[in-house]
Protein backbone atom coordinates (compact mmCIF):
# COMPACT_ATOMS: atom_id res chain seq x y z
CA UNK A 1 0.00 0.00 0.00
CA UNK A 2 2.59 2.48 1.25
CA UNK A 3 4.62 1.83 -2.42
CA UNK A 4 1.22 2.29 -4.50
CA UNK A 5 1.26 5.23 -2.42
CA UNK A 6 5.07 6.70 -2.96
CA UNK A 7 4.37 5.55 -6.70
CA UNK A 8 1.12 7.80 -7.28
CA UNK A 9 3.01 10.81 -5.80
CA UNK A 10 5.78 10.57 -8.06
CA UNK A 11 3.39 10.32 -11.17
CA UNK A 12 1.69 13.19 -10.00
CA UNK A 13 4.70 15.22 -9.54
CA UNK A 14 6.40 13.83 -13.04
CA UNK A 15 2.72 14.94 -14.24
CA UNK A 16 2.79 18.46 -13.40
CA UNK A 17 6.87 18.57 -14.13
CA UNK A 18 5.59 18.06 -17.62
CA UNK A 19 2.88 20.07 -17.97
CA UNK A 20 4.98 23.37 -16.79
CA UNK A 21 6.95 22.85 -19.29
CA UNK A 22 5.09 23.83 -22.43
CA UNK A 23 6.38 26.57 -24.69
CA UNK A 24 5.02 29.94 -24.43
CA UNK A 25 2.12 30.29 -27.44
CA UNK A 26 3.96 32.38 -30.19
CA UNK A 27 1.62 35.47 -31.23
CA UNK A 28 -0.01 35.73 -34.24
CA UNK A 29 -1.08 37.77 -37.25
CA UNK A 30 -3.64 39.47 -36.49
CA UNK A 31 -4.84 42.64 -38.36
CA UNK A 32 -7.61 42.92 -35.85
CA UNK A 33 -5.55 43.60 -33.12
CA UNK A 34 -4.73 46.99 -31.82
CA UNK A 35 -2.00 49.00 -32.75
CA UNK A 36 -0.68 49.68 -29.33
CA UNK A 37 -0.74 46.04 -28.17
CA UNK A 38 1.03 45.41 -31.30
CA UNK A 39 3.82 48.20 -30.11
CA UNK A 40 3.65 47.07 -26.36
CA UNK A 41 4.67 43.55 -27.45
CA UNK A 42 7.16 44.51 -29.82
CA UNK A 43 9.39 46.66 -27.72
CA UNK A 44 9.35 43.69 -25.22
CA UNK A 45 10.66 41.46 -28.13
CA UNK A 46 14.03 40.70 -28.73
CA UNK A 47 15.55 40.66 -32.16
CA UNK A 48 15.33 37.05 -33.61
CA UNK A 49 10.90 37.50 -32.80
CA UNK A 50 10.84 40.72 -33.88
CA UNK A 51 12.13 39.16 -37.62
CA UNK A 52 9.95 36.15 -36.98
CA UNK A 53 6.73 38.37 -36.51
CA UNK A 54 7.83 40.93 -39.19
CA UNK A 55 8.20 37.94 -41.88
CA UNK A 56 4.70 36.64 -40.70
CA UNK A 57 3.32 39.86 -41.55
CA UNK A 58 5.11 40.29 -44.74
CA UNK A 59 3.65 37.06 -45.72
CA UNK A 60 0.40 37.60 -44.65
CA UNK A 61 0.22 40.67 -46.35
CA UNK A 62 1.89 39.11 -49.60
CA UNK A 63 -1.36 36.28 -50.01
CA UNK A 64 -3.49 38.84 -49.51
CA UNK A 65 -2.23 40.66 -52.40
CA UNK A 66 -2.39 37.80 -54.15
CA UNK A 67 -6.39 37.27 -53.25
CA UNK A 68 -6.12 40.93 -54.31
CA UNK A 69 -4.58 39.96 -57.53
CA UNK A 70 -7.27 37.74 -58.16
CA UNK A 71 -9.89 39.69 -57.86
CA UNK A 72 -8.55 42.24 -60.48
CA UNK A 73 -8.71 39.28 -63.14
CA UNK A 74 -12.36 38.92 -62.19
CA UNK A 75 -12.47 42.77 -63.44
CA UNK A 76 -11.69 41.61 -66.72
CA UNK A 77 -14.64 39.10 -67.01
CA UNK A 78 -17.11 41.28 -64.84
CA UNK A 79 -18.37 44.50 -66.43
CA UNK A 80 -20.48 45.56 -63.60
CA UNK A 81 -17.56 46.71 -61.32
CA UNK A 82 -19.49 47.89 -58.33
CA UNK A 83 -20.12 43.90 -57.38
CA UNK A 84 -16.45 43.59 -56.73
CA UNK A 85 -16.34 46.91 -55.12
CA UNK A 86 -17.19 45.51 -51.65
CA UNK A 87 -14.09 42.33 -51.94
CA UNK A 88 -12.07 44.72 -53.12
CA UNK A 89 -12.39 47.42 -50.11
CA UNK A 90 -12.09 44.34 -47.67
CA UNK A 91 -9.02 43.22 -49.20
CA UNK A 92 -7.24 46.87 -49.45
CA UNK A 93 -8.10 47.18 -45.85
CA UNK A 94 -7.01 43.90 -44.69
CA UNK A 95 -3.26 44.15 -46.83
CA UNK A 96 -3.20 47.88 -44.76
CA UNK A 97 -3.65 46.48 -41.67
CA UNK A 98 -1.15 44.16 -41.83
CA UNK A 99 1.50 46.11 -43.60
CA UNK A 100 0.91 48.73 -40.50
CA UNK A 101 1.52 46.00 -37.55
CA UNK A 102 4.18 44.74 -39.70
CA UNK A 103 6.47 48.05 -39.97
CA UNK A 104 5.84 48.08 -36.60
CA UNK A 105 8.10 44.63 -36.23
CA UNK A 106 10.33 46.05 -38.77
CA UNK A 107 11.20 49.50 -36.59
CA UNK A 108 11.23 47.61 -34.13
CA UNK A 109 13.77 45.23 -35.24
CA UNK A 110 15.77 48.56 -37.10
CA UNK A 111 15.93 49.90 -33.84
CA UNK A 112 17.49 47.10 -32.06
CA UNK A 113 20.16 46.86 -34.94
CA UNK A 114 18.72 43.32 -36.07
CA UNK A 115 19.02 41.61 -39.14
CA UNK A 116 16.80 42.78 -42.18
CA UNK A 117 17.62 41.29 -44.77
CA UNK A 118 14.60 39.84 -46.66
CA UNK A 119 12.16 41.65 -45.13
CA UNK A 120 12.12 44.51 -47.70
CA UNK A 121 8.36 45.03 -49.55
Amino acid sequence: MARCSALCRVLILCLLAVSGCKKPAEPKVDENRPLDEVKAEAEKMNAKQLRTMAMKYKEAAAAKTSEADKIFLKLKDTPDVTSLKGEIDSVNKSISALTDRYFIYFNELKKKGGDLSGLEF
